[in-house]
């Protein structure tokens, strides 16, 4: 007798690794339990190890960082072995997946895996027949990075598109399903007080900011290839740069917001002389990396998005390893008053800051009288916490993207041109020559930063 058939499948190839572990079972879990992704659901985990279904659950229970709620998944995850070198194991998959099928089916593939292996994993799925090429209820899913180079990026997209169309192909960038660049559109387009001043002639200068305090940890043989260049700017920055520098798009359609990004990332350019690139002291003493790495492990840019609503505004950048804190911030700082410049009071600009990290919020840096009898004034902040306000837990990054996924929703997922762009920007800025800052403390980064650009970031 047939069983009966799923709403939703996802089939995660590199299902005993590391991104599978941290965030895709459980993010899954959450959206199991709260029903989110229908109550007929199932994750197929497809790895090469010789393991049944317990035997598999055994290995999460005792390798994932966190406890699982192995009684969830119980209910949920079948492991099928599969050699992704071998067509035949493909064909099994593939029977595997037919008789808990519908016509109504969604299917994911997420591969979470070495984009390395994409080609390999796309053209035996194409062989087998395991999804047909322009079929809208099967999809894959996979993360940056796309590539560690605009050639890189096109030949593994050019081996995706012999097995799948633009539309079944969702390539995640995390960051994008953060609660607060969720919001970002929202606070840019909902409010009448910002949708007015998102221009040139108010806005003084916009920083994008993503510190964090750990150096590469185990991934050096990864970094050293990728940098924060690839690592962060191509992707996470520009992401967030092109949400703050987009016009107006005609709807919230994911198409029509991806047309304004790309114009973004169409027209940017940044400043050689008032950027700066460094890596922190002992870096080459990392396990897997080179001992004479120039690899980049912070990143500060000054860039420009010639478009007539921003030409002429400073777009700072910067992300770095062995920092302070662990932050992500976009900072909108807006001109001085036609009074402050006239009778040059010592008051601050106004700021509007998208807090993404650690806590997801909005803040916005007034000027105020100091209550008393004296004329003084300060810096005040009306600050909205969008974590102090939410029912339960908030929801993780990967259960939005994954729920948006099934129901094939982009707005959250890179296209192709966006990727295309942003590895243009990110090469020609490997084709500068820089010298590489060697620091063993920010402040040494920071006063250098002040020097080149007058700017306290």
């Amino acid at each position: 007798m047939r069983n009966t058939p799923m709403e939703n499948i996802i089939v995660i190839f590199g299902a005993t690794g590391d991104l599978t572990m941290r965030k895709l079972l459980p993010a899954l879990t959450r959206l199991k339990k709260n029903n989110d992704i229908g109550r007929l659901s199932k994750v197929v985990a497809v790895g090469r190890r010789s393991f049944d279904t317990a035997a598999y659950l055994d290995y999460v229970t005792k390798n994932a960082p966190e406890t699982p709620d192995i009684k969830t998944l119980k209910d949920m995850v079948d492991y099928v072995k599969t050699d992704i070198g071998h067509v035949d194991d493909f064909m099994r998959l593939k029977e595997h997946l037919r008789a808990m099928s519908g016509p109504k089916t969604v299917t994911l593939y997420y591969f979470a895996v070495s984009p390395s292996l994409f080609p390999v994993i796309a053209g035996n799925i194409h062989q087998v027949g395991l999804v047909q090429k322009g079929d809208k209820q099967a999809r894959i899913i996979f993360e940056k990075p796309f590539g560690n180079s605009l050639e890189s990026a096109t030949a593994i997209n050019d081996a995706l598109y012999e097995a799948f169309d633009e539309h079944q192909i969702y390539r995640i960038d995390h960051y994008l399903g953060k609660e607060m660049i969720q919001n970002l559109l929202t606070v840019r387009f909902a409010n009448r007080i910002f949708e007015d001043v998102w221009h040139n002639r108010t806005i003084k200068n916009v920083k994008i900011i993503v510190k964090e305090t750990d150096g590469v940890l185990n991934r050096g043989a990864y970094y050293d290839d990728a940098g924060a260049l690839s690592d962060m700017i191509q992707s996470h920055l520009l992401q967030m740069l092109s949400l703050v520098a987009m016009d107006t798009p005609m709807s919230y359609h994911s198409t029509d917001v991806k047309k304004e990004k790309i114009k973004v990332l169409e027209h940017i350019a940044f400043e050689p002389k008032q950027s700066l690139f460094g890596q922190y002291a002992g870096y080459t003493k990392e396990h897997d990396v080179a001992p004479d790495s120039k690899t980049e492990t912070f990143v500060f840019l000054k860039a420009l998005v010639n478009t007539p609503r921003f030409k002429g505004v400073p777009f700072y950048l910067m992300t770095g390893k062995k920092l302070e804190v662990k932050q992500s911030m976009i900072i909108i700082e807006f001109e001085e008053t036609n009074e402050q410049r006239k009778w040059k009071l010592p008051l601050s600009t106004n700021k509007l800051i998208i807090k993404i990290a650690p806590l997801d919020g909005v803040g916005l840096m007034l000027n105020s009288k100091v209550p008393g009898l004296k004329d003084a004034v300060h810096e005040v902040e009306l600050e909205y916490c969008v974590a102090c306000q939410a029912v339960g837990n908030m929801p993780e990054a990967y259960e939005k993207l994954l729920l948006d996924a099934f129901f094939g929703h982009k707005s959250l997922f890179a296209d192709w041109c966006e990727i295309e762009r942003s590895w243009r920007f990110v090469d020609s800025i490997r084709k500068t020559s820089y010298d590489l800052m060697i620091y063993d403390h920010y402040d040494a980064l920071y006063e250098q930063i002040i020097t080149l650009t007058g700017e306290v970031i």
